[in-house]
Formats: C-alpha cells, sequence, structure tokens
C-alpha cells in the first residue's frame, strides 16, 4: 500500500491555491467542478457541488483541496465539508477485498466501492476508529 493523497477542505480555493500552488510550488494537475451521482454516494450527502483541484509536488506526492460550493463550512465534525483536513487516501491492489476486511474488521463505508466516472478507479469512503475518513482507491 502507499498513501495516495492528502485531502484539505478549504474556503476560499483562489486563496488556497496562491499558497500550496504559488509558495509550495505544487503544480495543479486537475481543477474541477464534481457533481452528481458517483460523488453524492462518496460522500454520503446528497446534492454536492465540490471544486477539486489536485496539486502534485516533484516527487509522488500529491493535495486534493476541496471547496464545497454547494455546503459551505459546517460545525459537523462528521461531515466531509468540515474546514481542514477532510480525509486521507490509500491506493490498495484490490478495493473489493479490502472493503470486506474493512467491513470485516468493523469499519462503516458511505457506500459500496464504486468506480469512477472517468474509469480510471474504484472508490469507496470510511471511517477508522478514531472516525478519520478514508478513501480507498484502487487504479484500474
Amino acid at each position: 500500500m502507499k498513501l495516495r493523497h492528502i485531502g484539505i477542505t478549504v474556503t476560499n480555493m483562489e486563496q488556497s491555491l496562491k499558497l500550496y500552488r504559488d509558495i509550495f510550488n505544487f503544480t495543479v494537475v486537475w481543477d474541477e467542478i464534481e457533481k452528481g451521482e458517483f460523488i453524492d454516494h462518496l460522500s454520503g450527502i446528497s446534492g454536492i457541488i465540490v471544486r477539486t483541484v489536485k496539486l502534485k509536488d516533484t516527487d509522488s506526492g500529491m493535495i486534493e483541496l476541496l471547496q464545497y460550493l454547494s455546503h459551505p463550512e459546517k460545525d459537523n465534525i462528521d461531515d466531509i465539508t468540515r474546514i481542514g483536513c477532510s480525509h486521507f487516501a490509500i491506493t490498495v491492489k484490490n478495493v473489493d477485498v479490502m472493503y470486506n476486511q474493512l467491513r470485516d474488521f468493523g469499519l462503516n463505508f458511505n457506500c459500496k466501492p464504486e468506480t469512477s466516472i472517468d474509469g480510471k478507479a474504484k472508490v469507496a469512503f470510511c471511517r477508522d476508529l478514531d472516525n478519520v475518513l478514508i478513501e480507498v482507491v484502487e487504479e484500474l
């Protein structure tokens, strides 16, 4: 296994890009507005609209900045829209096997693993024993 990325929910994407892109010199590799059934299932919230910006470092590290346009900052610490580090992602060889393993271990998932819209990944979100949100990803 390897760490895939760190997800950080932000209140102002442009200000955050000034920090991560312009000051820390991460390179923007993805900047999209995400909405629809796939992202609703992963987030566990209906009607989500999120601007997602993925930035890579000079090696293989990645930061994912998320600004929830439809659901601004909330006080609910269980909500993926919470400002701060929202989740971390781990790349696995087989997300279905890992899903079953983690469920057997007692972790709860928002939904069963689903294939991303672009067909490049199969993804599921769960929470660890301390309620930390984890994204489990299989690259297809």
